[in-house]
């Protein structure tokens, strides 16, 4: 049996928690906040609940792996709802199109209802592409740790999958094989952004996010996704996991090149045969360890881009609105100005304008009010190149004005029915998460080399690991658990072979 002290009380961390008590570690989990949660976050007032991190639930079998194996199943421990319809997108040209949860068959058959044309064969033809990489890639690249080399060489030896996985091609590039209308290529290039990333560099393997979402469908929890982060915090508790909270970590001691204790900012220390770090990569390689193979993995992490970061206005409504979904998308005429304003540091004034508005009677104060999520993607925050200053109170509340005004020039005014609103800045997700500049998914999918970027699961430092979204996996709920997974197997197999 270890001690381990797990550094972050976010979905990464508690799923890592679960598991390794269950291989009977003795487990501590650290938080710096007074709340558990992380980036999966919630905000309440007058009765409207909002998520104030992800709104969507994919691959939920990751989860039901999780709570299974720690305990009772994911269903016994929180209201999981199917979405049913999925997503209604909008075009500058007045197109919509609203696709079911799941079914790709079905989505194809709404889009070429939709846009005509060869729209549903083109649909089709590219979800049997992205079939084909995500068995490919599913186990090696995404179910396991990744070292670079090994993976490669192992893809390699079949010539047929590396034409399959494409890894020299964007997403941009694989939906214009297949997808001849513009709108339904500016469909696929959305998918990017759920890892922060630009249509134009991240790799055509992103193209599995909509074949996963539309093969296993898209989920909601009653009360909201962060009751997510609840159900792992009681399943901690019930695992007599400790989780301390407002308990700020300053810094991993080291002792012979290898962990030693955590340190807290009151001074007292947690003694640690392993640290597992829920932490943002940058804050753990560049604030809480030392030494040259913390400064070298720093180096290699400040190779890759970072992804974006969001800019999120929680709306309070009174009254329903008329044909919204669950999830909304309303797209810009000039995709790419988008994308080159927020990775050159400007706020986009064209933006696509994404909304969550969850029929969900736990989530607002009765049937005639909705809690809207709206999120735009915008630059990090900070005073370098490619950031900008969202500190500036003024300039968000203005970008709010504009942003609501551009919904109603899309065609859903909200003006003379927000009740009132909330505003969280990529500063203040700096601030909440300790994410620098605000950074959603910590490092971007941008270049066919950022998989081998973003830091792998086991740190150069000996009994240090992390977890979460700015490691290996990647950013979002689905690849977060797997994270999770990688880490206490790989723990559990370090400690069998000493």
């Amino acid at each position: 049996m270890s001690r381990i002290v797990v550094i972050g009380a976010g979905i990464g961390g508690m799923a890592t928690a679960a598991r390794l008590s269950v291989k009977g570690h003795q487990v501590t989990i650290v938080e710096q906040s007074d709340q558990v949660g992380g980036k999966a976050g919630a905000y309440s007032r007058d009765g409207f609940v909002f998520d104030t991190g992800p709104s969507l639930i994919t691959l939920p079998a990751v989860y039901r792996d999780l709570f299974l194996k720690t305990g009772t199943s994911l269903e016994d421990n929180v209201d999981l709802q199917p979405v049913e319809p999925g997503t209604s997108y909008r075009w500058s040209d007045g197109t919509r199109v609203t696709l079911p949860g799941v079914n790709p068959a079905a989505a194809a058959t709404a889009l070429g209802d939709a846009l005509g044309g060869t729209a549903r064969e083109d649909w089709l033809a590219l979800i049997a592409r992205a079939a084909e990489i995500w068995r490919i890639t599913r186990k090696p690249f995404l179910e396991s740790p990744l070292t670079g080399t090994r993976e490669l060489l192992a893809l390699a030896k079949s010539p047929r999958d590396v034409r399959t996985v494409a890894p020299t091609t964007s997403l941009r590039g694989l939906g214009r094989k297949y997808l001849r209308d513009p709108r339904l290529r500016m469909l696929l290039d959305r998918y990017a952004t759920y890892s922060g990333s630009d249509p134009r560099k991240a790799p055509a393997a992103l193209s599995t996010i909509p074949y996963v979402e539309q093969t296993f469908g898209s989920w909601h929890i009653g009360g909201g996704v962060h009751k997510l982060a609840d159900a792992l915090a009681a399943r901690c508790e019930e695992r007599k996991i400790d989780i301390l909270l407002n308990s700020d970590v300053t810094r991993i001691v080291l002792d012979e090149g290898r962990v030693r204790s955590v340190e807290l900012s009151d001074g007292s220390h947690l003694e640690a045969d392993i640290v597992v770090s829920n932490a943002d990569a940058s804050h753990l390689y560049g604030d809480l360890v030392s030494g040259n193979r913390a400064d070298a993995a720093l180096r290699q992490l400040r190779k890759a881009t970072p992804s974006f970061s969001g800019f999120v206005m929680l709306l309070a409504i009174k009254g329903r609105t008329p044909d919204i979904s669950h999830h909304n998308v309303w797209f810009p005429a000039d995709y790419n100005a988008e994308f080159d304003a927020v990775f050159k540091g400007r706020p986009a004034t064209d933006p696509t304008i994404y909304a969550c508005v969850p029929d969900d009677p736990l989530m607002r104060p009765d049937a005639d009010h909705e809690s809207w999520f709206v999120l735009i993607n915008a630059p990090r925050h900070g005073h370098g190149k490619n950031e900008f200053d969202w500190s500036q109170t003024d300039f968000a509340n203005n970008y709010a004005d504009r942003m609501v005004e551009l919904l109603a020039e899309r065609g859903t005014d909200l003006r003379s029915r927000i009740l009132w609103r909330e505003l969280i800045t990529p500063a203040d997700l700096e601030a909440r998460t300790r994410a620098p500049g605000g950074s959603i998914y910590g490092t971007s999918s941008n270049g066919m080399r950022a998989a081998f970027l973003r830091p792998a699961n086991t740190s150069p430092i000996e009994g240090l690991y992390l977890v979460g979204g700015s490691s290996h996996p990647g950013g979002g709920l689905p690849l977060v658990g797997m994270s999770a997974e990688i880490v206490a197997e790989t723990i559990g197999r370090a400690r069998k072979r000493n």
